[in-house]
């Protein structure tokens, strides 16, 4: 399994348009081979980015997504926010998951 982690810095008078936008996200990614679920993480201290975590079974279901059209019609909604909504590029990481804890 692998976590992939946008941070995305948003300029805190802009953070209730942004979670509002993942509320009601258009959800293809949902149906997507491969993946497992997404969390959307709001910062507690200013300045520290939103996180955007997404659980795959892999890197090839994960690549697959980023190549797909429903990535493209997902991500095309992203213009509903203006540039000054965000403080700075988004920083994306990968990871392996190579333990997990009890729930």
């Amino acid at each position: 399994m692998i976590t992939v982690m946008n941070r995305i810095f948003v300029n805190p008078e802009f953070a209730d348009q942004f979670e509002e936008r993942f509320r009601n996200r258009a959800g293809m990614v949902d149906s997507m081979p491969g993946f497992i679920r997404n969390e959307v993480l709001r910062p507690t201290r200013e300045g520290d980015p939103f996180i955007v975590l997404t659980y795959w079974d892999n890197m090839g279901a994960f690549k697959a997504w980023t190549e797909s059209d429903a990535f493209k019609q997902g991500h095309a909604r992203s213009g509903s926010l203006p540039r000054e909504a965000f403080s700075g590029p988004n920083v994306l990481e990968v990871h392996e998951v190579v333990g997990q804890g009890e729930q």
